[in-house]
């Protein structure tokens, strides 16, 4: 896996929605924070523009996605917020040019379409806060973003959870992938399906039904992708919640997806500061991890990148 270099001072950074649309307002946080750092901003044409949900057509969203992988000036593409319709570009990218011009793909949640894309063309991506409600994230959110894009990230500890799940200890080392759950499930039988083996996979997911989650947790496990992995890292499971609270699903999100591994030998750390959370860590997918999961807590460490 091939990883763009690090951003310095005076580089240009690119805010595309590739999907919900977005009010140049509420962007204002984000636009002062890169520039902070000593990062230009450059906005993209579908900031402000507004076709129902989405931020345009997805012809519009995929020719503004590939005009800042185009621009020279560009060296990372901070993509605006997420909710849904990333997915519709995945047919209209050039493939070559991505290849060809390696830059940082930066976002989280619907953004997961292209992380796993990217994946398949050999480029690390960053799992990473988007500008949207920037300035409602943690300090430590914000610091990891900085240290992902400007180099090198530093290690990220989770504590024990406190829940009912304790973590399965051990070590991991291997390539780090995945994201949100809802879209590594859409992504199934496609293209853009994920090799987990020998891998340690990251999953995370917000407001989803609890039947909901197993089915997908379901298809992970029945299509072998849990099956080889070097370690497992759960984020975020975030309000998830039952579609009729009188007559509940019967296990929380953690409960169905430790059912699902039952019997595997790789360590299992829960309760991981990333995905739809105030402290929402930069996670380098692609790059090389190790990962040390203890009674205590865990510990996820970023090796060195191999450069594009």
């Amino acid at each position: 896996m091939l990883a763009p270099p690090p951003l310095r001072p005076g580089d240009a950074i690119a805010i595309i929605p590739t999907a919900r649309a977005i009010a140049l307002g509420e962007l204002e946080a984000g636009i002062a924070l890169a520039e902070s750092w000593g990062l230009r901003v450059k906005l993209g044409r579908g900031v402000g523009r507004k076709q129902f949900q989405q931020a345009g057509s997805a012809e519009e969203r995929a020719a503004d996605l590939m005009a800042a992988l185009a621009d020279d000036e560009v060296k990372a593409v901070w993509c605006a917020r997420g909710g849904y319709g990333t997915v519709h570009l995945l047919e209209l990218l050039d493939w070559a040019m991505v290849r060809e011009h390696p830059k940082w793909i930066v976002g989280f949640s619907d953004i997961t379409v292209l992380h796993a894309a990217w994946h398949k063309m050999g480029l690390c991506t960053l799992h990473a806060q988007m500008p949207f409600n920037i300035a409602s994230k943690t300090p430590a959110c914000v610091a990891s973003l900085k240290a992902a894009l400007l180099g090198p990230p530093g290690p990220i500890t989770a504590p024990a959870p406190t829940g009912p799940v304790p973590n399965r200890t051990g070590k991991a080392e291997g390539v780090l992938v995945g994201g949100n759950l809802s879209l590594l499930y859409a992504l199934r039988g496609t293209p853009y399906d994920l090799d987990t083996r020998d891998k340690v996979l990251f999953i995370e997911d917000l407001d989803e039904l609890l039947y909901h989650v197993d089915r997908m947790v379901m298809n992970l496990k029945l299509g072998n992708l849990l099956d080889g992995l070097a370690g497992l890292v759960v984020g975020g499971m975030s309000d998830m919640h039952d579609k009729n609270p009188d007559d509940p699903f019967g296990l929380t999100a953690e409960e169905i997806i430790a059912r699902a591994v039952q019997g595997k030998d790789f360590p299992v750390c829960w309760n991981f500061p990333a995905g739809h959370l105030a402290d929402n860590r930069a996670l380098v997918l692609g790059q090389k991890v190790k990962l040390n999961v203890e009674p205590a807590g865990a510990t996820l460490s970023f090796n060195e990148l191999q450069g594009a």
